[in-house]
């Protein structure tokens, strides 16, 4: 071979790897790095395993397919056909599909949505409402035809006939399904109605998927009513449940939740109105009580009331001071009579009755003894009856 230009080599490369029909479709595995979505659309990526690493593209209808969005480090199996640009003299993968190696494209995406709406706030619980406990209208939005329908419709009539039900018809799936639900949670909104139930009967996860779609999950996030969900069975849970206010494992049970049972509320309302009586009783009683004790004590406070009071306490205190006064009298008068016999027992002059005499010197003392007195004075006799005047001759000591 002679000496040859860059363009022809690449131009030779190209022939040789276009015309190898085992390179224009084969399926590859790999791990996804260096992804980047460009803004016309196109997919860039590379695809590498422990050894070696090839450029991909694919291009934006192939792109727009994918139920998932490619992140670096995931385990994929490429669809592709290998081309040559040969200006750059490079090579890389035209890829046609990507599927997610050991998971399901659709499980992938599913999970994909779950972790961005949780990171945009749509699952907290801070976030939910509560439901009202009387509502006067409640909304449905499921399959006009689905048997879910009449079960929800059943329990509502059952448990409280009075509440008004306003049924919003709507496909629960298949392709066109979640921008039809989307438009009736936002239709429902605005038609008055208390509280919302969306749901659908049991299916396949297929069947379910539209109860998985973003548009739904932010229909239901912004809905200004609260809303039950309630898609599928039990074990079923959608996106749907996890954004709604309420999840209900079946429409039927998501109906028990929205309306009261009026047997239950009648119950509730006869126990509350015999506490009430009671407790009315118990109070009007109290407050009778009190009423008396007031009245007791306005009577203590009035005027004539408390003369009449002071008066008695008079009347009380005088009684004591008369009985005191005789007490102090009587034994006043006994120690009086007492005193009176015993100077009656002492009186001089019924002593000189007896035929004693008290003889007494000019100065007016009592002669006790011969020594107080001498021959030549005069004294004074004192008799019962008068006094003798008389000279002391003599006198004569025992």
């Amino acid at each position: 071979m002679g000496i040859i230009t860059v363009s022809q080599l690449n131009r030779y490369l190209a022939s040789r790897i276009n015309g190898d029909t085992h390179l224009r479709s084969f399926l590859i595995r790999g791990e996804l790095s260096n992804v980047s979505a460009a803004s016309s659309g196109h997919l860039y990526f590379s695809l590498r395993d422990e050894q070696s690493v090839i450029r991909a593209v694919m291009f934006r209808r192939m792109a727009s397919l994918l139920k998932f969005r490619p992140e670096d480090g995931m385990k994929v199996i490429v669809s592709a056909g290998m081309t040559v640009y040969e200006a750059g003299g490079v090579y890389q993968l035209n890829v046609t599909d990507i599927q997610p190696d050991g998971v399901g494209a659709g499980a992938l995406a599913l999970e994909q949505r779950k972790k961005k709406l949780q990171a945009a706030g749509l699952f907290e619980q801070s976030a939910k409402r509560p439901l009202p406990a009387l509502p006067k209208t409640i909304g449905v939005i499921t399959s006009g035809t689905g048997a879910a329908l009449q079960d929800v419709l059943q329990i509502l009539r059952r448990r409280c006939p009075i509440v008004k039900v306003k049924v919003f018809p709507v496909l629960v799936q298949g392709e066109q399904a979640p921008d039809a639900i989307t438009r009736a949670i936002q239709f429902a909104g605005t038609q008055g109605c208390d509280v919302l139930i969306l749901g659908r009967g049991g299916g396949s996860a297929e069947d379910l998927s539209a109860f998985n779609a973003e548009n739904v999950a932010y229909a239901i996030y912004d809905c200004p009513v609260p809303i039950i969900s309630a898609v599928g069975h039990e074990t079923d849970v959608t996106i749907a449940d996890a954004v709604a206010d309420r999840r209900a494992p079946t429409p039927s049970a998501a109906a028990e939740l929205a309306a009261p049972d009026l047997h239950v509320l009648h119950e509730k309302i006869r126990i509350a109105g015999d506490g009430l009586r009671i407790a009315y009783q118990t109070r009007l009683a109290r407050e009778d009580a009190r009423l008396r004790t007031l009245e007791q004590s306005l009577l203590r406070c009035r005027p004539d009331q408390r003369i009449r009071v002071q008066q008695e306490r008079l009347g009380r205190v005088t009684q004591r001071l008369q009985y005191a006064m005789q007490r102090q009298l009587s034994e006043r008068t006994a120690a009086l009579r007492t005193q009176q016999e015993k100077l009656t027992a002492l009186d001089p002059l019924l002593i000189l009755q007896r035929g004693y005499a008290a003889v007494y010197r000019e100065d007016g003392k009592v002669l006790s003894s011969v020594g107080q007195t001498s021959a030549g004075d005069t004294i004074r006799i004192q008799l019962a009856d008068g006094s003798i005047r008389a000279v002391v001759e003599e006198t004569h000591e025992l």
